[in-house]
């Protein structure tokens, strides 16, 4: 066991349901083991300012319940500069931390490694409500995100059933469409568009058309916003298409909000127990992820390269520089993780008339 007499916690990138629940987790965790923990406020930024604070136990008490993140998250361009870095390294060594849990999306995963490589064990934990980290099968906010999208939906279908429209719903989804999918299929959604999947545009005007022609009053279409420009632009096309009332509603930002559901908190519980029990026996420079439903850890530039090679953002390049070995299992990861989107989707398409 690796020996540690203080860490540091912070969230970063985007606020994510459960993010509270995680740092609570972190913070009880090393306690126990007799390691004092420091809260640090406004993520890679904040680190880099010294904003922070010597957590005990009733600093992170009654927080598993709220949504956001009590240590805040900031954008720091800053950190990914020599300069940065610099900054950082040396407010870790003024405050004796021997090691950070970083919670957050794939950009607070590359400063993670970032602190690693240079001396300041780091672990991160996938904190985001898209569900776009590919290594992982799960990250904490997703759940509640969907229940909230779920709930706004079903209103909104209230209405429609009453003026027999059509609502087009934009949902968050930058690089992944995945809260467009399962809110979809769980709202019986009448169509689906994500960025990721080619979109048969004529065929769901059509099953609108022939549903309104067969007494159906309310529609609703879920639209990810990684289908840029597009929300929009087919609201008024099944108007003009289908001659139903159609009217466009961007969910955005309400969309991260709200009290984390029971999975979010105790997916960010595990995940932070876990995270220090890796940082305590000496590991550096990973990611804690769920696979088949168990808490595992990856390497963080395994990770990362797992994510670019599912969203094609590796160069043919890249892609034979790879060990063949470290490729296939890569591959198995992309394969399985397209396999389950594929399997929601289409029950959505068939299911959802």
């Amino acid at each position: 066991m690796a020996k540690f007499q203080r860490i540091g916690v912070l969230t970063s990138g985007g606020d994510a349901p459960g993010m509270n629940a995680a740092v609570r987790a972190v913070t009880r965790s090393a306690l126990l083991c007799g390691v004092e923990v420091m809260g640090i406020y406004g993520g890679y930024q904040g680190l880099m300012d010294d904003e922070m604070k010597l957590f005990h136990s009733s600093d992170v008490s009654g927080i598993i319940s709220r949504g956001g993140t009590i240590l805040y998250s900031a954008r720091a361009l800053e950190f990914k500069t020599e300069e940065g870095m610099a900054k950082a390294i040396a407010v870790c060594k003024k405050n004796h931390i021997d090691g950070i849990v970083a919670i957050g999306g794939d950009g607070t995963f590359r400063g993670a490694t970032d602190l690693s490589i240079r001396g300041i064990p780091t672990v991160g934990i996938p904190g985001t409500i898209d569900n776009d980290i590919s290594s992982t099968d799960y990250t904490i906010g997703f759940d509640t995100a969907m229940n909230t999208v779920i709930d706004l939906i079903d209103k909104l279908r209230d209405t429609c059933e009453s003026h027999a429209r059509c609502n087009v719903v934009e949902v968050m989804g930058r690089g992944a469409g995945d809260i467009a999918i399962q809110s979809g299929l769980a709202t019986g959604a009448i169509a689906i568009a994500v960025g990721e999947i080619p979109f048969d545009e004529e065929a769901a005007i059509e099953r609108i058309r022939s549903a309104r022609a067969n007494g159906k009053r309310n529609f609703i279409v879920v639209v990810a916003e990684g289908k840029e420009n597009y929300a929009e632009g087919f609201t008024k096309r099944i108007q003009e298409q289908t001659g139903i009332e159609s009217r466009f509603t961007r969910l955005g930002h309400v969309q991260r909000g709200g009290n984390p559901t029971l999975r979010d908190r105790v997916t960010a519980s595990m995940m932070g127990s876990f995270a220090v029990d890796k940082l305590f026996e000496g590991q550096s420079d990973i990611v804690v992820c769920e696979r088949n439903s168990r808490i595992v850890a990856m390497n963080i530039g395994f990770a990362l390269k797992v994510d670019k090679l599912f969203k094609g953002k590796l160069t043919p390049e890249e892609i034979a520089a790879i060990p063949p070995a470290e490729l296939s299992e890569m591959q198995k990861i992309c394969d399985e993780r397209q396999a389950k989107k594929m399997m929601l989707y289409n029950t959505a398409r068939i299911t959802c008339k």
